[in-house]
């Protein structure tokens, strides 16, 4: 049975908080551009090279829909058997994000380059073909607590990415399968993995896991600013996902330690841990 929680990472209670640190700096480092940019424009060459960076790659929208279904439905028929599997797919689509999202020509600023995601999006590719390696990931529907699949509907949400070139609510069925978003960019890929990963607590790998959650923090706050302007307030919408499912994969670990260390007396259905 794989466990989360190893001795030697319970040990190093400092693990965390540095790797938190060291993430926070990561999401921090300046954009390289071709044209210079002044630091207050810094959000707007984010969202200038956001509009076209995984532009030329749309058609493969499909393929990351499609093979995330597959997944799902051979975890249900082969249970922990599709483990590395599902992790090695992870790390490759980390991969492509890292090269698709995170570069591209604007009009104003010539060649961007978003470092920040650029070296997070490749570590957690390189962290999830780590255990792919290792085979610390063992997904299984059995047993799930019934209250994880609450946050079912921010995944698909998610998953779905319905929104359309004013960046205004397109609920389209159709983008359930074709939506460029999810499968190319960390922003709306990350809540569908998190989601997975949450149902399978804890037959997870515990720093790949934590590491992913922690990330997905970050941009997740980052991108709360879109409230702040009002053509953008849907795109912030579709960030609430990441920042929910995110703080929640933080939180449970410290929720199933509680419940493990004291003892259930109530006579209800299963807890979310």
């Amino acid at each position: 049975m794989i466990n989360s929680s190893r001795p030697g990472l319970r040990q190093r209670k400092w693990l965390y908080p540095v790797v938190t640190v060291v993430l926070v700096i990561i999401s921090l480092l300046p954009l390289y551009t071709e044209i210079a940019y002044a630091p207050q424009d810094t959000q707007d060459v984010i969202i200038s090279l956001l509009r076209v960076s995984i532009e030329p790659y749309r058609h493969l929208g499909p393929i990351f829909h499609v093979a995330t279904l597959l997944i799902v439905v051979l975890i249900a028929v082969f249970g922990s058997r599709i483990g590395r599997a599902m992790a090695a797919y992870m790390g490759l689509n980390y991969l492509v994000i890292a090269v698709t999202q995170t570069m591209g020509t604007t009009e104003s600023y010539g060649f961007v380059v978003q470092t920040g995601a650029l070296v997070a999006s490749a570590l957690l590719g390189v962290a999830w073909i780590a255990v792919a390696v290792r085979g610390t990931l063992a997904p299984s529907f059995k047993d799930v607590p019934p209250l994880r699949y609450l946050l079912l509907p921010l995944a698909l949400l998610a998953f779905w990415a319905p929104y359309n070139s004013d960046v205004q609510p397109d609920f389209n069925p159709v983008l359930l399968l074709t939506s460029p978003d999810y499968g190319l960019t960390l922003c709306l890929t990350t809540p569908v993995f998190l989601f997975l990963l949450i149902l399978f607590y804890p037959k997870v790998d515990g720093f790949a896991y934590r590491i992913t959650a922690i990330n997905g923090l970050i941009y997740g706050l980052i991108n709360m600013t879109h409230f702040l302007n009002p053509q953008l307030r849907w795109m912030g919408v579709l960030h609430l996902p990441l920042l929910i499912i995110s703080s929640t994969a933080l939180l449970l670990p410290r929720i199933s330690e509680c419940t493990t260390h004291k003892p259930d007396t109530s006579p209800g259905p299963s807890s979310l841990a």
